[in-house]
């Protein structure tokens, strides 16, 4: 199987890994179960306080439940208000790299070149490690704040324990952060210039290659020592016309 069939069918099930992922932490919002607690020791008289990011529910043994929005906004803690933006942006960022990953499958064909398809498809991989984050972030510090006060025993208020939704909300951000890692490694290697191995190299010539070693003498057993041509000696030997050439003296008396 060639290498480009395999990293094709990796692609689709990244894709589907995180599309799992991001359903999973979608359904968790709507959802009342974030945290749970049971009041009452007589089975008849039991009572259920369930709640989420948006609101606060309870119901009873006869089948009877009632819900209520928290009444201001500016009330609420600050803790509950970066819990809501975090979820708010695991779906939002969940969504983008979706289409992005979309595009840039190898199996879709919608955008040009391979390597431009590759860098889309990086983009959704990053896109959908940040959904990750942000919702194992949200996860875990909601668990961590219920876990703190029902572990405190100077605590007096109600106390909650967790609920599913933040179960479910674990293991869609799993599916996301592996899914984006696996994505983005696959489509790095292929993308990105310093990933790929297949890229033509120009060949290193004088011009091209400042290296230490273009300037570097060779080793003194292969050095080359340029002499004058043989020619040259000789000629350099050879005396000179104006060096042999004897000037003549004349006297007054040679001519009388």
């Amino acid at each position: 199987m060639k290498y480009k069939t395999v990293v094709m069918y990796t692609e689709i099930g990244c894709f589907v890994c995180c599309l799992c992922g991001w359903i999973l932490v979608c359904s968790t919002l709507p959802t009342e179960y974030w945290t749970f607690s049971e009041v009452g020791s007589i089975v008849l008289t039991t009572s259920n306080y369930y709640s989420n990011l948006w609101r606060d529910c309870i119901s009873d043994t006869t089948g009877v439940s009632d819900c209520k929005d928290y009444p201001s906004m500016l009330a609420l803690p600050a803790f509950l208000h970066a819990c809501r933006a975090l979820a708010v942006c695991a779906v939002i960022t969940g969504f983008f790299g979706g289409v992005l990953t979309l595009i840039g499958m190898k199996c879709t064909k919608i955008g040009g070149s391979e390597v431009a398809n590759a860098r889309v498809t990086f983009a959704g991989g990053l896109t959908y490690l940040t959904s990750g984050f942000c919702g194992m972030i949200t996860y875990s510090w909601w668990a961590n704040r219920v876990i703190t006060e029902f572990l405190d025993p100077n605590f007096r208020a109600q106390k909650f324990e967790l609920g599913a939704a933040v179960f479910i909300g674990w293991g869609g951000s799993i599916l996301l952060l592996s899914g984006g890692t696996v994505l983005t490694y696959f489509s790095a290697k292929e993308g990105l210039p310093l990933g790929s191995s297949n890229r033509t190299r120009r060949p290193a010539t004088y011009a091209t290659a400042r290296t230490r070693k273009t300037y570097m003498l060779p080793p003194a057993s292969s050095r080359v020592i340029l002499r004058p041509p043989l020619f040259y000696e000789a000629r350099k030997s050879r005396p000179s016309r104006t060096a042999t050439k004897t000037t003549a003296t004349f006297s007054r008396e040679d001519f009388v």
